[in-house]
């Protein structure tokens, strides 16, 4: 260990002085946060699609009328096409 290539380095950066951090003097500060609009509008949202169902019951009640009446009509295209897009996700 070279001890002069510290003095070198001490010295450009003036670090043989030891210099003392002078706070305000106040105690009693406390820290703070401050959550901006975007953040607050990122919250709101957030708790409006926790609270919102998952489940459309209005979608769900009219395929279980086609279901039940007969007229539910899968086109066999469409139902490979998503076939084929699910596989290769998986691959």
């Amino acid at each position: 260990m070279r001890i002069e290539a510290y003095n070198q380095v001490s010295t450009v950066f003036n670090t043989s002085k030891a210099s003392k951090i002078k706070g305000s003097g106040s105690i009693n500060k406390r820290d703070e946060v401050q959550i901006s609009q975007a953040g607050r509008d990122y919250q709101v949202a957030k708790q409006a699609v926790a609270e919102a169902s998952d489940i459309r019951s209005d979608k769900v009640s009219q395929l279980k009328n086609s279901i039940a009446s007969g007229n539910y009509k899968v086109e066999t295209g469409d139902f490979a096409a998503k076939l084929l897009e699910k596989y290769e996700t998986y691959f």
